[in-house]
Formats: structure tokens, C-alpha cells, sequence
């Protein structure tokens, strides 16, 4: 790479533009630092900039995974040297925008324990500084299982989400409460017990969450491309990652981008993505996919909407499925726990909500939730595709240049394959971990949570 100018006086934009790739390169990339990028990285360390610059990164899926790495990248390199691609006519038009948004600090397995913890942590601090109950509603969260009787549950962790089960399954109920939420409906000899408070649960509107992350990206300089796909991947003379070639979906324009480090963070896509771009790849990615409907309801009761925290309950239902209600700040609440068949679509947004479905979720609504008599009001309904893994656990980590079919990456920080997917049911309350640990292993720093059982076997 050849720094080929420098401009910019003390309150100007800086602009850098430099040849990609060395001698006899075509890829040439222009980078701008604003006054706050300016300030962060302490113009002048030109020096340094470019070192960030050797590594130009590309994440494949806009959703909440791809923007929270894009989002933590952006702390540590200019936002001009990252690109966010999503093919997907719609942004966060599966999980990402469909999920119930409820977070928890320590229900899951050991091998994802300190990310959990790491990530619920970065929700509260994010929140903090950016008034995130009022731009995503944020909130803490007290817990409850709840069931028509007592009823002994097995701790499992990988099964229970397939098995159409409740994830309350993998906590011990740590009090009986004297009441509950005011919209819960209870009936004589139900079993209900707080199993998560203040501390260690909460919530968020993760549609309204993703879009403040995206946001924040921009803001940072930021590319998105959309709807956009990557077509095919470039290396330089040594048979090193050099670049990729994205197709904008609208114009079909195609654009030859520098990038050394590719992230796929698709979700229930990623395997997908993965092999398109690698077909003579030894890896097949191990994620799959688990459809499952949602409903937003509001009840007529307002009280529920002056209480500080929000309220999670877990239920068992007598049609066979584990509902999960979450009230959210402002009085919605959210239902969900009826899991599909639906295939995989070739892009989020285009399966079919079954009718059934959302019917049976409105039926168990109507009587878990007291609407005062009144009726619910339906607000929203949904189908996402969850991306699961065998384990239960999402895989975190840099695909070995042994395992990508003949394509070779630069050493270290300055180039990589990565992989962030397989969250399942937990992709909003481990997303700012995520983001996090993948931008420091990708930038070659300390690791914030071990997530050395998140790799690949």
C-alpha cells in the first residue's frame, strides 16, 4: 500500500488516498476522517491510519450481528475502511427486527457464559450513554416462569429451543413472588417464580435497537451497500485475500472493493453466503435454521406502561408450545414460542406468515394477557429464521486459510476470514458482545470474554 497524498488543514476533513495492493495495483481507495474521527485517532498519526487501512474490512449481513461488529470496528479504525452488505430488500427483515429483544446475563452454557455476561454488560453501558430506553427501549426486566402446576424441568441447552421447550428450562427459579405483572392473567394453583431480576435481566426493542446501531455506523463514515451481495472475492499475486467485487441490486452496478478481512455474519444465511464465495472451501458452515412466529399485542390496561422495569414470562401452554411473553417500554407486549417447518428463503422477508400460527399465538394472548375486557390490540406479526448450531452455541472465530478452498489471507490483524453466526434464540442479547470480541480478534487485540469453545471443530 503507497500513501500517495495528504490535504486537510487543522479543521478540514483530513483525506488520504492510497494505492491498495502495492505497485501494479488498480484498487484505489479515498479515506476521509472527520473532526471526531480526527480527535479519536490524534491526527497526524498518519502513520498509524494507514496501518488501519491495510485492513479493509467487509461484513457480509446488515442484521443485528454484522452492524454491532461494524459498530465496535469503528472504535478502533476509520468507518470509511468498513462495508456492511445486505442483500435483502429490507433491513432487519428476519430475527434481527422480529426478536422478542429479551436479555439475560447468565442462562446460558459455560462456553458462551462470559460473552453472555460481556454483552449484557454493553447493553446496560450502551444504554447509559445513549439514553437507550428512550431511543430502543431499554429497560431492566424481572423474569417469571409460569405454569399451570409445578412442574420439575430438566436443565438442558441445546434441545429445548427444537423441541418447541422453554430456555427458562436452563435456570433455577430463585423466589415465589407474591404477584406479577398487572396484565398477567392468573389462574388458581398456577406455578409462578421470579427467575431472573434487575441485575441479570432485561429487554429492548430490537428493531429500534438495530436501527440506532446502524445509525451510529454511519455517522462514523460507515458503508452500507444495500440491497447489494458480494459476487465474488479477488486475492493479490501471493494468492492473499486483496478484494471483493460487490453488486448493487437496484442499478447492477458492480464495484471492486479493497478488503483483506471478510466477515460472514448472515445468520440462518451464513452458510449460504459462505459456500457462493468459497465453493472449493473443505468447510461446511454448521448453522441451520429454525422458523418461528411472533405477535405484538397492546393490551387496554395503561398502568403496565408507568412501571419502571419490564416483565418476562416464561408459560407452558396446554396446545403443546412453550409461550414467551415480553412487555416492553410503552406497553406493548410480545408473544412468541411456535416454532415452523418453513424452509429457508432465498432473502429474509420472503416466507410466508402462516395464518395458524399467528392464531394460535393470539388465542394463547388472549388468555395469558387481561385485557381488561377490552381486547388486544394486534400491532405487529412476524416470522423470523433463527440460526442455530448443534451445540446450542454460536461460533465465533477465524476460519483457518486451510479450510477456504485455495484462497489465503494476510497474517494477523491485517487479513482473515471470520465467522459470527449460529446465535439462535440469543442473537439480540449477545449482539454488542459479539460485535465487541469479533472486533477485537479481528484487530488483533485482547479479548474482552474467552470465547475459545465458540470456535470451529
Amino acid at each position: 500500500m503507497d500513501a500517495v497524498s495528504q490535504s486537510g488543514g487543522p479543521a478540514a476533513p483530513v483525506s488520504l488516498s492510497y494505492q491498495f495492493g502495492g505497485v501494479g495495483s488498480s484498487v484505489v481507495q479515498e479515506l476521509e476522517l472527520s473532526t471526531p474521527q480526527r480527535h479519536r485517532f490524534g491526527i497526524p498519526k498518519v502513520r498509524e491510519i494507514l496501518k488501519f487501512n491495510m485492513s479493509n474490512t467487509v461484513i457480509l449481513g446488515s442484521g443485528i450481528i454484522g452492524i454491532s461488529i461494524a459498530h465496535y470496528l469503528a472504535d478502533h479504525q476509520p468507518g470509511s475502511t468498513i462495508h456492511l452488505v445486505e442483500p435483502s430488500p429490507e433491513l432487519f427483515a428476519s430475527a434481527s427486527g422480529y426478536a422478542g429483544g429479551f436479555l439475560a446475563r447468565d442462562w446460558f452454557s459455560p462456553a458462551s457464559a462470559a460473552l453472555g455476561a460481556l454483552s449484557f454488560d454493553e447493553h446496560k453501558k450502551l444504554a447509559e450513554e445513549h439514553n437507550g430506553r428512550e431511543k430502543w427501549g431499554w429497560s431492566t426486566s424481572t423474569t417469571f416462569s409460569h405454569s399451570a402446576a409445578p412442574k420439575k424441568k430438566s436443565r438442558r441447552d441445546a434441545d429445548w429451543l427444537r423441541d418447541g421447550g422453554s430456555r427458562a428450562g436452563v435456570v433455577e427459579a430463585v423466589e415465589a413472588p407474591s404477584n406479577g405483572p398487572s396484565w398477567l392473567r392468573r389462574e388458581h394453583g398456577d406455578d409462578f417464580q421470579i427467575i431472573g431480576d434487575a441485575d441479570t435481566t432485561g429487554q429492548v426493542d430490537p428493531l429500534r435497537l438495530c436501527h440506532f446501531l446502524l445509525d451510529q455506523c454511519r455517522s462514523a463514515g460507515v458503508h452500507l451497500h444495500h440491497p447489494a451481495a458480494v459476487l465474488s472475492v479477488s486475492t493479490d499475486l501471493r494468492g492473499d485475500l486483496a478484494s471483493v467485487r460487490i453488486g448493487e441490486t437496484t442499478s447492477s452496478t458492480e464495484t471492486d472493493v479493497p478488503c483483506t478481512r471478510l466477515v460472514v455474519a448472515a445468520g440462518a444465511w451464513s452458510p449460504r453466503v459462505f459456500s457462493q464465495l468459497f465453493p472449493g472451501a473443505s468447510l461446511e458452515v454448521p448453522v441451520s435454521s429454525l422458523a418461528g412466529h411472533s405477535l405484538v399485542v397492546k393490551p387496554s390496561r395503561p398502568s403496565e406502561t408507568q412501571q419502571p422495569g419490564c416483565h418476562a414470562i416464561f408459560s407452558t401452554d396446554g396446545a403443546g408450545f412453550s409461550p414467551e411473553l415480553f412487555s416492553r417500554v410503552g406497553g406493548h407486549i410480545y408473544i412468541a414460542g411456535v416454532n415452523a417447518s418453513s424452509p429457508l428463503p432465498p432473502l429474509p422477508g420472503q416466507a410466508r406468515v402462516s395464518a395458524e400460527a399467528i392464531a394460535q399465538l393470539k388465542t394463547t394472548a388472549e388468555r395469558i394477557v387481561d385485557d381488561g375486557g377490552a381486547g388486544l390490540e394486534v400491532v405487529r406479526q412476524g416470522l423470523c429464521f433463527r440460526p442455530v448450531t448443534t451445540s446450542g452455541a454460536p461460533i465465533l472465530t477465524r476460519i483457518p486459510d486451510g479450510r477456504l478452498g485455495g484462497v489465503s489471507t494476510r497474517g494477523g490483524a491485517d487479513g482473515g476470514v471470520f465467522l459470527a453466526a449460529g446465535h439462535g434464540p440469543w442473537g439480540i442479547s449477545l449482539s454488542l458482545g459479539t460485535g465487541r470480541v469479533m472486533a477485537e480478534m479481528m484487530q488483533g487485540r485482547k479479548l474482552s470474554a474467552d470465547v475459545s469453545r465458540l470456535a470451529l471443530t
